[in-house]
């Protein structure tokens, strides 16, 4: 592929994307389409009044690019684009209904949108449905978690099995360099007494996961008939000081959230997330690097661990690209894709290069 601005690649024109938000994931996207030789930045949506009028490569660390942010709707409905990589943190199933029915793909982190998009009423996925009809549009939403390790990596593994017992996903996240007193002690609550854990963050986790897990369970032949979550708490040995503050000795030093789905009574996937701040806990618990470990049992049984090779002060900085990414690998997949909302299986093996006719 050529990679000169505003010219085509060996394969024809570059298609031309819109990053909508400029969050940590957005601005991660944003690089990435600006460096990516088949992808043509048409136009930047913010939410923030102070990064409008702004230059897209300023937003991200990247040389100027001429396209300017805009909080204006209109101005990024306007520009006809193939393409829009939409990350906002709250969802408006307006903006994409508008955006399909004009003709404009849509790739989302969006957790609304994932496995078929069931946790939006018949009504609304109606009007997603209509949309993507009416505008020869599709729509795919995808990430990290939920999204890389609910459906590409264990799809890959199930591909060796003729008998699948159980699908087991665990998510490790070390904590503990995260500069966001806010979000680790407030919202998640370490720091905290134990007894201040609220189930009702299993229950959310449960709604975010359980249509992914779904799906992979479909893929496995074994449907889900039954869900259950729970969480639980460690207490931190010592007090321990993070980049954050103190985590006094007693008090929350890890969270564990559990999604299970079941099938006759019997386990059929199983998630499990543990973020925590300190490895040294009470109870002690089995707590791996960042990153993740996938257990298949079955015919062909199979134990993955995917440790983040990154040092725990990178991590901040490291981390929104298994999120950002992927969705950024998508766009000429989604382009090239029949109308409609589509799914991971509905895709070839989402690559750098891009589709395989692309490049012949």
């Amino acid at each position: 592929m050529d990679g000169a601005r505003g010219g085509e690649t060996v394969s024809g024109p570059r298609l031309r994307v819109v990053q909508w938000a400029t969050g940590n994931i957005g601005n991660r996207a944003l690089r990435e389409v600006i460096r990516h030789p088949g992808l043509e930045l048409v136009g930047v949506l913010t939410y923030d009044p102070a990064k409008a009028g702004v230059d897209a490569g300023a937003l991200c660390g990247e040389a100027p690019t001429g396209v300017l942010a805009t909080d204006d709707r209109a101005a990024i409905h306007a520009l006809g684009a193939d393409c829009v990589l939409y990350m906002p943190r709250l969802f408006d199933l307006d903006d994409v209904v508008a955006l399909l029915a004009a003709g404009t793909n849509v790739v989302t982190t969006r957790g609304e949108l994932f496995a078929d998009a069931q946790r939006l009423d018949a009504a609304d996925r109606d009007r997603i449905v209509e949309a993507c009809r009416t505008g020869g549009a599709s729509i795919y939403a995808t990430g990290s978690s939920p999204g890389f390790i609910t459906d590409a990596l264990p799809f890959a593994l199930l591909s060796l099995q003729r008998r699948v017992d159980l699908v087991e996903i665990f998510e490790f996240a070390n904590m503990s360099r995260r500069d966001s007193p806010h979000m680790l002690f407030r919202q998640i609550g370490f720091a905290q007494p134990l007894d201040s854990y609220d189930q009702r963050r299993a229950t959310f986790l449960l709604g975010e996961f359980g249509p992914a897990l779904g799906v992979l369970a479909d893929a496995a032949g074994r449907p889900v008939d039954e869900w259950a979550a729970s969480g639980e708490v460690a207490a931190a040995r010592e007090t321990t000081t993070v980049l954050a503050g103190e985590i006094p000795a007693g008090t929350v030093g890890a969270q564990r959230t559990t999604i299970v789905g079941r099938s006759g009574g019997t386990d059929i996937v199983r998630f499990t997330a543990c973020w925590y701040v300190t490895p040294d806990l009470d109870p002690a618990w089995d707590v791996g690097a960042t990153g993740w470990r996938v257990r298949v049992v079955g015919d062909a049984p199979l134990l993955v661990d995917i440790p983040f090779p990154v040092a725990l002060d990178d991590l901040a900085a490291t981390t929104p690209a298994y999120t950002a990414n992927r969705p950024v690998n998508a766009v000429p997949y989604v382009c090239a894709a029949a109308p409609g909302i589509l799914s991971t299986a509905d895709l070839p093996p989402i690559t750098p290069a891009g589709p395989r006719a692309a490049l012949t």
